[in-house]
């Protein structure tokens, strides 16, 4: 991963490939960012009009590469558009920092070093600048023919380092917002790693052992229930759902506890390896992205770690519900009865409705525990794509204040969400005459639907999210900002921020 470093250097004498800087969309054309005041200096103050020149209006992604002024031992100046320029006296918001710092990243694949020169004033800014880096900058190329022949790569190689100017390497504020950076933001390229895995190499036996590993490299308690532990346990909802594929599920479970820990949060992901839609098989061209299916388990296990690694004062417990979703003869059928966990019996109608499926066992297991609080993360419902897009993600809860709360903190992050209902009038339509409850309800509202399905097994009195992430969680067009093609790591930013705010004590 691309390294960061502080930096008091003065930008022209600074050795790298290339100098970044900001520059903004200004009610008469664009503006040079603070931070590049050296750069603007060397154009003689009119940097603005050489950009403009050369097509640049400061809009939100823009990039245009121009040769350094006379003088300066880098080569290159880069300027990455920041979007509108702020008011007077405001400076730009961290979300503006992190998506340009990530295009910037992005377009430099192939370099050792660059300096960035964008808008720094505090910790909070380097931190936002040097996740947007370390975002921006990740790629994925495990599967290509890259190691034969160095000179011969696919593609360009990550950009290398990336020195961030106006930061303060020995003031504790800025040296602890970097570390953070770092730490968050390799567990999210983690996440992105394994969304980004063909299922043919993580099934739900692999992905438990690659968390075996890195919770013994975190000291974090891990214990791992294989299909004849799930049997004896009576864990009827990831039984069925994996009972037609020949990788058999497993649940994980990963525990972060810290001596000074007043709060307990529990952390439920949706991990179905690959979900072809088992005997309600999916239709030609829904399948070929289904091994992002586990993008919830995913970003539970990169919130655990991350937290493991940031040392928060909170205990974190993550479950990781994993499954193949598969037709077969030993799989479920449409009319089949299951008992879960809890002892609840659901009716499956439809075997494509599985997640909720999983998730339910584990929502039943986190809450015998009794934390203070549960988010489950999933990939759960294309109806909250019909609704809410492909960028944003969906937030219901039993509490109106915690499921502001949790909306609050994924804006602070950066990650898009919208707080969504759960209207009672729909729970009557899983009601089924063979079971306690159906896996489908009504059509129209089904992301909803989904959310009243999953209420059902959560402990009663424990304050519960549910976060359908199935619209942000694999990006199929192109990339923007920090965000790459493909699997995206969306809600473990807003998992961490949850951890840390209840960690100080500002979450309930």
């Amino acid at each position: 991963m691309t390294a960061l470093t502080l930096s008091t250097a003065a930008a022209p004498g600074l050795r790298a490939d290339a100098i970044v800087i900001g520059v903004a969309k200004g009610s008469k054309g664009p503006v040079v960012a603070p931070g590049a005041e050296a750069v603007d200096k060397a154009y003689d103050g009119k940097l603005a009009g050489v950009l403009e020149t050369l097509g640049a209006s400061g809009t939100e992604g823009e990039v245009t590469k121009l040769p350094a002024p006379s003088g300066f031992k880098a080569p290159l100046v880069v300027a990455v558009g920041l979007g509108a320029q702020p008011e007077k006296d405001s400076g730009f918001d961290a979300e503006a920092l992190r998506k340009a710092a990530g295009v910037a990243a992005r377009a430099l694949a192939g370099s050792k070093k660059a300096a960035f020169a964008l808008p720094l004033t505090d910790a909070a800014d380097a931190g936002a600048i040097g996740e947007g880096v370390l975002l921006g900058a990740y790629t994925f190329d495990s599967y290509k023919d890259n190691n034969k022949d160095p000179k011969a790569k696919n593609g360009k190689a990550p950009l290398a380092e990336a020195a961030l100017l106006g930061g303060k390497p020995r003031d504790k504020a800025y040296k602890a917002a970097v570390e953070r950076a770092v730490a968050v933001c390799e567990e999210l390229n983690r996440a992105r790693d394994l969304i980004n895995m063909p299922p043919n190499d993580l099934n739900p036996e692999a992905f438990a052992a690659i968390a075996q590993t890195a919770a013994k490299e975190h000291g974090i308690k891990i214990q791992v229930l294989d299909e004849k532990a799930l049997v004896k346990g009576g864990y009827g909802g990831i039984l069925g759902v994996g009972s037609g594929s020949a990788s058999a599920p497993r649940l994980v479970k990963l525990s972060y506890t810290h001596s000074k820990a007043k709060k307990h949060l529990a952390f439920v992901g949706k991990g179905i390896t690959y979900d072809s839609g088992g005997i309600s098989l999916k239709p030609a061209g829904h399948n070929e992205t289904m091994k992002c299916d586990m993008s919830g388990a995913a970003a539970v296990f990169a919130a655990v770690v991350a937290a493991a690694r940031i040392g928060l004062e909170v205990n974190v417990t993550g479950w990781l519900a994993l499954a193949e979703n598969m037709p077969s003869g030993s799989a479920t059928r449409p009319g089949d009865v299951l008992r879960m966990y809890s002892g609840k019996t659901v009716e499956v109608l439809n075997t494509d409705a599985e997640g909720r499926l999983v998730l339910a066992d584990a929502l039943w297991a986190a809450s015998a525990e009794k934390p203070d609080a549960i988010v489950d993360v999933a990939t759960l419902t294309g109806a909250m794509m019909l609704a809410l897009g492909s960028r944003t993600f969906g937030i219901m809860a039993n509490d109106d204040a915690f499921r502001s709360a949790v909306h609050e903190a994924a804006e602070e992050v950066g990650e898009a969400a919208w707080p969504m209902p759960l209207p009672e009038h729909l729970r009557k339509g899983m009601d089924s005459a063979v079971a306690d409850i159906a896996n489908m309800g009504e059509r129209m509202g089904g992301g909803l639907v989904a959310g009243l399905f999953l209420k059902e097994f959560v402990g009663e009195g424990i304050t519960w999210a549910h976060l359908d992430i199935a619209g942000p969680a694999f990006n199929e067009g192109g990339p923007f900002g920090y965000t790459p093609k493909g699997g995206t790591g969306t809600a473990v930013r807003t998992l961490v921020r949850l951890a840390e705010l209840t960690a100080a004590g500002d979450l309930g």
